[in-house]
């Protein structure tokens, strides 16, 4: 820092928050540190009794707070972003659409072991909204090196940006629900409801719906037609189970030509089935699904609907963080649930 008289200043960054009184009106900061001086500003801080000023002096090798957020923004920020303009050395990334937040976390903390240097982040994969705050960043000082920032830019280089949104697509979506109970009137279809609230709530297009009971092939033929009317993602409800008659699992093991996994370290939701036919992704629903209202499929229906192509690894991560809280007011995706 320097001291120097304000005529002198022009063009020089404020050191420290100036403090404005005008008795029994305001007092506050009527310049923030980081403030770049201006000629409008001389009158003005004079006013203030403001004859001398302390200033930053910035060498070539140095880089403002508001320059150093930026770049680190234009490096870290990738697809579905934009930007906060700089305030006090602060960017804030948020989301052009709802979607998924994709973080590379590795690269992450690599960003973040260099020294006065934040990127601050939610957590990868949560399900965000139009116009939400995902990311922020800055330096710690005033200014700092350059090289720092550079090398922050080397660490993005060629993967277009650390962070992006996956927006949700409208997907075509069928429904098969299973359960000779149901199929044969002796109950009312509860669970039926409950995916097409799903599927509405994520922005995925209601197709149709398919009735089977307990009997392999014609659960089989269910989940076949749906396919063969253009469903981009089939939600299957109801025996998911090891009981006798819950034959739910084998045939979407039948129809599919991969099977990510039955079974998840997720609850509720652990008999949950991931498979696909082709690209047609393949959800095999436990009763949960019915009666809680936040389970595995809130984890995996989104993530499906950005067009991510899931696998076993992605599945297994989900341990960590798996455990619902069961809370009385149920906030999720504001939670720990998942992540």
């Amino acid at each position: 820092m320097k001291k120097i008289k304000v005529e002198d200043a022009v063009g020089m960054i404020l050191a420290h928050d100036l403090t404005k009184i005008v008795p029994g009106e305001f007092k506050g900061a009527a310049y923030k540190k980081g403030h770049v001086i201006s000629e409008e500003d001389i009158d003005k801080l004079k006013d203030m009794g403001k004859n001398h000023i302390n200033v930053l002096e910035l060498t070539e090798k140095d880089i403002h707070e508001d320059d150093a957020a930026q770049r680190i923004a234009d490096a870290i920020g990738g697809e579905g972003l934009y930007y906060t303009d700089p305030s006090e050395g602060k960017v804030s990334l948020k989301s052009k659409a709802k979607g998924i937040l994709k973080i590379d976390v590795d690269r992450l903390d690599s960003i973040n072991d260099i020294e006065l240097v934040i990127v601050s982040t939610l957590h990868n994969n949560t399900l965000v909204d139009k116009g939400q705050v995902v990311a922020g960043t800055r330096i710690i000082p005033l200014a700092t090196e350059k090289d720092k920032i550079e090398k922050i830019e080397n660490i993005c280089k060629g993967t277009g940006g650390i962070i992006k949104i996956n927006s949700l697509k409208s997907m075509k979506v069928g429904i098969v629900t299973t359960g000779s109970e149901v199929y044969d009137g002796r109950i009312k279809d509860k669970f039926g409801p409950v995916l097409k609230d799903k599927i509405n709530h994520y922005g995925g297009e209601f197709a149709d719906i398919e009735y089977a009971p307990d009997d392999l092939e014609k659960i089989e033929g269910s989940i076949r037609k749906l396919i063969d009317r253009g469903c981009e993602v089939i939600l299957t409800s109801g025996g998911m189970s090891v009981d006798a008659d819950d034959v739910t699992p084998t045939a979407i093991r039948n129809v599919s030509n991969e099977v990510i996994t039955y079974g998840s370290p997720i609850l509720p939701g652990a008999m949950f089935m991931l498979a696909y036919k082709n690209e047609v992704a393949i959800l095999g629903i436990p009763a949960c699904g019915m009666y809680h209202k936040t389970t595995v499929l809130d984890l995996i229906f989104p993530r499906v609907l950005t067009g991510e192509k899931l696998t076993r690894k992605d599945i297994t991560k989900l341990g960590h963080g798996g455990l619902c809280m069961k809370c009385d007011v149920c906030r999720y995706p504001i939670c720990p649930f998942g992540k």
